[in-house]
Protein backbone atom coordinates (compact mmCIF):
# COMPACT_ATOMS: atom_id res chain seq x y z
CA UNK A 1 0.00 0.00 0.00
CA UNK A 2 1.14 3.60 -0.97
CA UNK A 3 -0.45 6.84 -1.03
CA UNK A 4 -1.84 9.50 -3.48
CA UNK A 5 -0.24 12.52 -2.80
CA UNK A 6 -1.62 16.19 -4.56
CA UNK A 7 0.99 18.48 -5.00
CA UNK A 8 -0.68 21.98 -4.95
CA UNK A 9 -0.04 25.48 -4.35
CA UNK A 10 -0.24 28.89 -6.53
CA UNK A 11 0.49 29.39 -10.15
CA UNK A 12 3.84 29.30 -10.66
CA UNK A 13 5.36 27.88 -7.74
CA UNK A 14 7.37 25.16 -9.64
CA UNK A 15 4.39 22.13 -8.73
CA UNK A 16 4.92 21.02 -12.23
CA UNK A 17 8.56 21.05 -12.84
CA UNK A 18 8.76 19.67 -8.92
CA UNK A 19 5.97 16.69 -10.29
CA UNK A 20 8.53 15.99 -13.63
CA UNK A 21 11.57 15.74 -11.16
CA UNK A 22 9.66 12.86 -8.73
CA UNK A 23 8.52 10.70 -11.12
CA UNK A 24 11.28 11.71 -13.40
CA UNK A 25 8.85 12.17 -16.79
CA UNK A 26 8.11 15.20 -18.79
CA UNK A 27 4.52 14.50 -18.81
CA UNK A 28 3.27 17.52 -17.11
CA UNK A 29 3.74 21.05 -18.71
CA UNK A 30 6.15 22.86 -17.24
CA UNK A 31 5.27 26.93 -18.57
CA UNK A 32 5.42 30.21 -16.60
CA UNK A 33 1.78 31.05 -16.69
CA UNK A 34 -1.66 30.02 -14.49
CA UNK A 35 -3.40 26.81 -15.13
CA UNK A 36 -0.49 24.97 -17.44
CA UNK A 37 -1.76 22.30 -15.89
CA UNK A 38 -5.43 21.78 -16.33
CA UNK A 39 -6.16 17.95 -16.16
CA UNK A 40 -4.08 16.45 -13.20
CA UNK A 41 -1.29 14.47 -14.06
CA UNK A 42 -0.25 11.12 -12.30
CA UNK A 43 2.93 9.27 -11.86
CA UNK A 44 3.66 6.71 -9.89
CA UNK A 45 7.02 6.59 -8.56
CA UNK A 46 9.19 4.02 -6.70
CA UNK A 47 10.26 4.41 -3.13
CA UNK A 48 13.72 4.69 -2.79
CA UNK A 49 15.03 1.92 -0.01
CA UNK A 50 18.18 0.76 0.85
CA UNK A 51 17.61 -2.04 2.32
CA UNK A 52 16.00 -3.60 -0.46
CA UNK A 53 19.31 -4.10 -2.66
CA UNK A 54 20.81 -5.42 0.80
CA UNK A 55 17.85 -7.88 1.68
CA UNK A 56 18.36 -9.01 -2.35
CA UNK A 57 22.07 -9.64 -2.43
CA UNK A 58 21.22 -11.98 1.31
CA UNK A 59 18.24 -13.86 -0.47
CA UNK A 60 20.32 -13.96 -3.83
CA UNK A 61 16.80 -12.46 -5.30
CA UNK A 62 16.20 -12.35 -8.88
CA UNK A 63 14.32 -8.84 -8.85
CA UNK A 64 13.90 -6.35 -6.46
CA UNK A 65 10.28 -4.46 -6.29
CA UNK A 66 9.66 -1.37 -4.33
CA UNK A 67 6.62 0.10 -3.12
CA UNK A 68 5.09 2.68 -5.37
CA UNK A 69 3.46 6.23 -4.50
CA UNK A 70 0.82 7.98 -6.48
CA UNK A 71 1.59 11.49 -6.94
CA UNK A 72 -0.89 14.15 -8.62
CA UNK A 73 -0.09 17.52 -10.06
CA UNK A 74 -3.03 19.55 -9.66
CA UNK A 75 -4.24 23.04 -11.25
CA UNK A 76 -2.84 26.16 -9.46
CA UNK A 77 -5.30 27.47 -6.76
CA UNK A 78 -6.03 31.17 -7.04
CA UNK A 79 -8.25 33.32 -4.68
CA UNK A 80 -12.03 32.39 -5.01
CA UNK A 81 -11.21 28.87 -5.76
CA UNK A 82 -13.57 27.29 -3.39
CA UNK A 83 -16.54 29.73 -5.18
CA UNK A 84 -15.96 28.50 -8.25
CA UNK A 85 -12.91 31.05 -9.43
CA UNK A 86 -10.11 30.07 -12.12
CA UNK A 87 -10.30 26.48 -12.05
CA UNK A 88 -11.36 26.16 -8.72
CA UNK A 89 -14.00 23.43 -8.92
CA UNK A 90 -11.86 21.08 -10.10
CA UNK A 91 -9.10 21.63 -8.53
CA UNK A 92 -10.99 21.08 -5.21
CA UNK A 93 -12.49 17.82 -6.54
CA UNK A 94 -8.87 16.88 -7.57
CA UNK A 95 -7.93 17.43 -3.80
CA UNK A 96 -10.66 15.41 -2.61
CA UNK A 97 -9.51 12.21 -4.23
CA UNK A 98 -5.87 12.33 -2.76
CA UNK A 99 -4.88 10.73 0.77
CA UNK A 100 -2.24 14.01 1.58
CA UNK A 101 -1.58 17.14 -0.12
CA UNK A 102 2.11 18.23 -0.83
CA UNK A 103 1.79 21.76 -1.09
CA UNK A 104 4.14 23.92 -2.94
CA UNK A 105 5.42 26.85 -1.85
CA UNK A 106 7.53 29.44 -4.24
CA UNK A 107 10.97 30.47 -1.70
CA UNK A 108 12.83 31.68 -4.18
CA UNK A 109 13.40 35.30 -5.93
CA UNK A 110 13.21 34.98 -9.98
CA UNK A 111 12.45 38.59 -11.50
CA UNK A 112 11.82 35.86 -15.03
CA UNK A 113 9.08 34.15 -12.91
CA UNK A 114 5.63 35.95 -12.21
CA UNK A 115 4.61 35.94 -9.00
CA UNK A 116 0.73 35.79 -8.97
CA UNK A 117 0.33 37.93 -5.88
CA UNK A 118 3.17 40.11 -7.35
CA UNK A 119 5.93 39.51 -4.45
CA UNK A 120 7.55 36.39 -2.87
CA UNK A 121 5.75 35.97 0.39
CA UNK A 122 5.28 32.08 1.32
CA UNK A 123 3.06 32.10 4.56
CA UNK A 124 0.96 34.81 2.85
CA UNK A 125 0.73 32.06 0.14
CA UNK A 126 0.04 29.20 2.29
CA UNK A 127 -3.10 30.86 3.88
CA UNK A 128 -4.29 31.58 0.10
CA UNK A 129 -4.56 28.31 -0.28
CA UNK A 130 -5.56 27.32 3.15
CA UNK A 131 -8.44 29.81 3.23
CA UNK A 132 -9.99 28.00 -0.06
CA UNK A 133 -9.91 24.48 1.62
CA UNK A 134 -11.54 25.73 4.83
CA UNK A 135 -14.26 27.60 2.64
CA UNK A 136 -15.26 24.84 0.74
CA UNK A 137 -15.02 22.48 4.00
CA UNK A 138 -17.17 25.69 5.81
CA UNK A 139 -19.74 25.49 2.35
CA UNK A 140 -19.81 21.56 2.59
CA UNK A 141 -20.58 20.84 6.51
CA UNK A 142 -23.38 24.22 6.62
CA UNK A 143 -25.26 21.76 3.87
CA UNK A 144 -25.36 18.76 5.63
CA UNK A 145 -24.86 19.84 9.45
CA UNK A 146 -28.87 20.40 9.75
CA UNK A 147 -30.22 16.74 8.57
CA UNK A 148 -27.85 15.15 11.21
CA UNK A 149 -28.78 17.04 13.79
CA UNK A 150 -32.52 16.56 13.46
CA UNK A 151 -31.49 12.72 13.15
CA UNK A 152 -29.40 13.07 16.36
CA UNK A 153 -31.99 14.41 18.22
CA UNK A 154 -34.08 11.93 17.23
CA UNK A 155 -31.81 9.63 18.76
CA UNK A 156 -30.20 8.05 16.22
CA UNK A 157 -26.55 7.10 17.60
CA UNK A 158 -24.34 7.28 14.40
CA UNK A 159 -25.95 10.58 13.63
CA UNK A 160 -25.10 11.69 16.97
CA UNK A 161 -21.56 11.01 16.42
CA UNK A 162 -20.99 12.38 13.17
CA UNK A 163 -23.21 15.87 14.45
CA UNK A 164 -20.36 15.86 17.37
CA UNK A 165 -18.17 16.03 14.56
CA UNK A 166 -19.44 18.53 12.30
CA UNK A 167 -19.94 20.53 14.72
CA UNK A 168 -16.27 20.49 16.57
CA UNK A 169 -15.29 20.65 12.25
CA UNK A 170 -17.23 23.92 12.15
CA UNK A 171 -16.03 25.24 15.26
CA UNK A 172 -12.25 25.13 14.64
CA UNK A 173 -12.86 26.42 10.96
CA UNK A 174 -14.86 29.08 12.18
CA UNK A 175 -12.00 30.06 14.28
CA UNK A 176 -9.99 30.18 10.93
CA UNK A 177 -8.21 26.74 11.16
CA UNK A 178 -8.16 23.75 9.38
CA UNK A 179 -10.16 20.33 10.05
CA UNK A 180 -6.94 18.45 10.68
CA UNK A 181 -6.55 20.44 14.18
CA UNK A 182 -9.64 19.28 15.46
CA UNK A 183 -8.85 16.52 17.83
CA UNK A 184 -10.39 13.43 17.03
CA UNK A 185 -10.50 9.36 18.76
CA UNK A 186 -9.24 6.69 17.11
CA UNK A 187 -13.10 5.12 17.35
CA UNK A 188 -14.34 8.23 15.62
CA UNK A 189 -11.28 8.72 13.00
CA UNK A 190 -13.73 7.07 10.61
CA UNK A 191 -16.74 8.29 10.87
CA UNK A 192 -14.44 11.59 10.23
CA UNK A 193 -12.58 10.88 7.81
CA UNK A 194 -15.61 10.32 6.11
CA UNK A 195 -16.76 14.00 6.06
CA UNK A 196 -14.52 14.50 2.92
CA UNK A 197 -13.10 17.17 4.31
CA UNK A 198 -10.10 18.79 2.46
CA UNK A 199 -8.81 20.92 5.23
CA UNK A 200 -8.62 17.37 7.04
CA UNK A 201 -6.00 16.26 4.81
CA UNK A 202 -2.53 15.70 6.26
CA UNK A 203 -0.22 18.62 4.65
CA UNK A 204 3.82 18.43 3.88
CA UNK A 205 4.72 21.85 2.97
CA UNK A 206 7.77 21.70 -0.19
CA UNK A 207 9.72 24.52 -0.04
CA UNK A 208 11.27 25.00 -3.38
CA UNK A 209 14.33 27.25 -3.34
CA UNK A 210 17.13 28.66 -5.54
CA UNK A 211 19.85 26.04 -6.05
CA UNK A 212 22.14 27.64 -4.07
CA UNK A 213 19.48 27.18 -1.17
CA UNK A 214 19.25 23.36 -2.04
CA UNK A 215 21.25 21.86 0.91
CA UNK A 216 20.46 23.82 4.09
CA UNK A 217 17.19 26.55 2.86
CA UNK A 218 16.87 30.17 2.93
CA UNK A 219 14.56 33.12 5.14
CA UNK A 220 11.98 32.20 3.46
CA UNK A 221 12.08 28.72 3.58
CA UNK A 222 12.45 29.04 7.79
CA UNK A 223 9.32 30.99 7.45
CA UNK A 224 7.20 28.09 6.38
CA UNK A 225 8.95 25.49 8.74
CA UNK A 226 8.00 28.15 11.42
CA UNK A 227 4.65 27.38 10.09
CA UNK A 228 4.91 23.80 9.94
CA UNK A 229 5.88 23.18 13.72
CA UNK A 230 3.25 25.34 14.61
CA UNK A 231 0.73 23.23 13.31
CA UNK A 232 2.45 20.22 13.10
CA UNK A 233 2.61 20.00 9.61
CA UNK A 234 5.57 18.07 7.86
CA UNK A 235 8.67 20.34 5.74
CA UNK A 236 10.90 19.75 3.24
CA UNK A 237 13.62 21.75 1.41
CA UNK A 238 14.00 21.09 -2.12
CA UNK A 239 15.06 22.80 -5.65
CA UNK A 240 13.10 21.93 -8.47
CA UNK A 241 15.58 23.14 -10.73
CA UNK A 242 17.90 20.74 -9.37
CA UNK A 243 15.49 18.00 -8.78
CA UNK A 244 14.87 18.28 -12.55
CA UNK A 245 18.14 18.37 -14.16
CA UNK A 246 18.93 15.51 -12.08
CA UNK A 247 15.72 13.77 -13.39
CA UNK A 248 17.61 13.79 -16.93
CA UNK A 249 20.92 11.82 -16.25
CA UNK A 250 21.57 8.30 -16.20
CA UNK A 251 21.62 6.78 -12.77
CA UNK A 252 25.72 6.69 -12.77
CA UNK A 253 25.87 9.82 -13.40
CA UNK A 254 23.41 11.45 -10.81
CA UNK A 255 25.85 10.70 -7.55
CA UNK A 256 28.09 13.05 -9.28
CA UNK A 257 26.20 15.86 -9.82
CA UNK A 258 24.39 15.35 -6.35
CA UNK A 259 28.64 16.17 -5.26
CA UNK A 260 29.42 18.73 -7.09
CA UNK A 261 26.16 20.54 -5.85
CA UNK A 262 27.09 19.64 -2.78
CA UNK A 263 24.00 17.39 -1.64
CA UNK A 264 23.69 13.90 -0.31
CA UNK A 265 20.64 12.83 -2.30
CA UNK A 266 17.54 13.50 -4.59
CA UNK A 267 15.28 15.78 -2.95
CA UNK A 268 12.63 12.87 -3.76
CA UNK A 269 14.25 10.65 -0.41
CA UNK A 270 13.23 13.38 1.50
CA UNK A 271 9.62 14.15 0.08
CA UNK A 272 8.29 10.37 1.17
CA UNK A 273 10.13 10.50 3.92
CA UNK A 274 8.40 13.36 5.13
CA UNK A 275 5.09 11.44 3.76
CA UNK A 276 5.44 9.08 5.62
CA UNK A 277 6.31 10.13 8.77
CA UNK A 278 3.50 12.35 8.26
CA UNK A 279 1.03 9.86 7.11
CA UNK A 280 2.52 7.16 9.78
CA UNK A 281 3.48 4.39 7.31
CA UNK A 282 5.66 1.40 7.76
CA UNK A 283 7.48 -0.61 5.38
CA UNK A 284 7.90 -4.83 5.51
CA UNK A 285 9.85 -6.85 3.16
CA UNK A 286 9.64 -10.69 1.66
CA UNK A 287 12.60 -11.89 0.72
CA UNK A 288 13.29 -15.13 -1.59
CA UNK A 289 15.33 -16.44 -4.69
CA UNK A 290 12.65 -15.07 -6.87
CA UNK A 291 12.17 -11.32 -5.61
CA UNK A 292 13.21 -9.29 -2.69
CA UNK A 293 9.77 -6.66 -2.30
CA UNK A 294 8.82 -3.79 0.02
CA UNK A 295 5.34 -3.59 0.87
CA UNK A 296 3.76 -0.13 2.69
CA UNK A 297 1.29 -0.59 5.09
CA UNK A 298 0.00 2.04 8.22
CA UNK A 299 1.76 1.46 11.48
CA UNK A 300 -0.06 -0.52 13.59
CA UNK A 301 -0.87 -2.79 11.00
CA UNK A 302 -1.60 -6.31 12.43
CA UNK A 303 -0.12 -9.19 10.90
CA UNK A 304 -3.42 -10.49 8.67
CA UNK A 305 -3.96 -7.17 7.85
CA UNK A 306 -0.46 -6.73 6.79
CA UNK A 307 -0.73 -10.63 4.38
CA UNK A 308 -3.91 -9.12 2.80
CA UNK A 309 -1.71 -6.34 1.35
CA UNK A 310 -0.32 -9.18 -0.94
CA UNK A 311 -3.25 -11.41 -1.45
CA UNK A 312 -6.83 -11.35 0.01
CA UNK A 313 -6.44 -15.22 0.66
CA UNK A 314 -3.68 -14.84 2.86
CA UNK A 315 -5.50 -12.37 5.46
CA UNK A 316 -8.69 -14.52 4.88
CA UNK A 317 -6.62 -17.83 5.42
CA UNK A 318 -3.78 -16.40 8.12
CA UNK A 319 -2.27 -18.90 10.59
CA UNK A 320 0.68 -17.01 11.66
CA UNK A 321 3.35 -15.03 10.04
CA UNK A 322 7.29 -15.96 10.38
CA UNK A 323 9.35 -12.54 11.36
CA UNK A 324 12.56 -11.89 11.07
CA UNK A 325 13.79 -8.00 12.05
CA UNK A 326 15.31 -6.15 9.26
CA UNK A 327 19.05 -5.56 11.24
CA UNK A 328 18.97 -9.29 12.70
CA UNK A 329 18.13 -10.53 8.80
CA UNK A 330 21.01 -8.68 7.96
CA UNK A 331 23.26 -9.67 11.18
CA UNK A 332 22.64 -13.55 10.38
CA UNK A 333 23.03 -13.38 6.75
CA UNK A 334 19.69 -14.43 5.95
CA UNK A 335 16.72 -16.83 6.93
CA UNK A 336 19.03 -19.58 8.40
CA UNK A 337 21.07 -18.18 10.47
CA UNK A 338 18.35 -15.67 11.57
CA UNK A 339 16.56 -19.54 12.90
CA UNK A 340 20.19 -20.24 14.45
CA UNK A 341 20.29 -17.01 16.24
CA UNK A 342 17.14 -17.37 17.80
CA UNK A 343 15.89 -14.14 16.06
CA UNK A 344 13.46 -15.94 13.56
CA UNK A 345 9.72 -15.13 14.99
CA UNK A 346 6.55 -16.99 14.66
CA UNK A 347 4.01 -14.22 15.52
CA UNK A 348 0.24 -14.76 15.30
CA UNK A 349 -2.78 -12.77 14.56
CA UNK A 350 -2.20 -10.05 17.38
CA UNK A 351 1.03 -9.17 15.81
CA UNK A 352 1.77 -5.29 14.83
CA UNK A 353 3.78 -5.11 12.05
CA UNK A 354 7.18 -3.12 12.73
CA UNK A 355 9.13 -1.03 9.64
CA UNK A 356 11.93 -3.48 8.43
CA UNK A 357 9.98 -6.49 9.55
CA UNK A 358 11.00 -9.34 7.14
CA UNK A 359 8.01 -11.62 6.72
CA UNK A 360 6.84 -14.97 5.27
CA UNK A 361 2.90 -15.91 5.71
CA UNK A 362 1.39 -18.99 6.44
CA UNK A 363 -2.26 -19.55 5.47
CA UNK A 364 -5.24 -21.83 4.95
CA UNK A 365 -6.30 -22.58 1.54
Amino acid sequence: MGFKCGIVGLPNVGKSTLFNALTQTAAAQAANYPFCTIEPNVGDVAVPDPRLETLAAIAHSKEIIPTRLTFVDIAGLVRGASKGEGLGNQFLANIRECDAIAHVVRCFEDDDVTHVSGKIAPVGDIEIVETELMLADLESLEKRVVAFEKKAKGGDKEAKEIFGLMSRCLDKLHDGKPARLVEVKPEERKSFNALGLLSSKPVLYVCNVEEASAEHGNRFSEEVQTRAAEEGAGAVVVSGRIESEIALLPADEQKEFFEAVGLSEPGLNRVIRAGYQLLGLVTFFTAGPKETRAWTVPAATKAPQAAGVIHTDFEKGFIRAEVIGYDDYVTAGGEAGAREAGTFRLEGKDYVVADGDVMHFRFAN
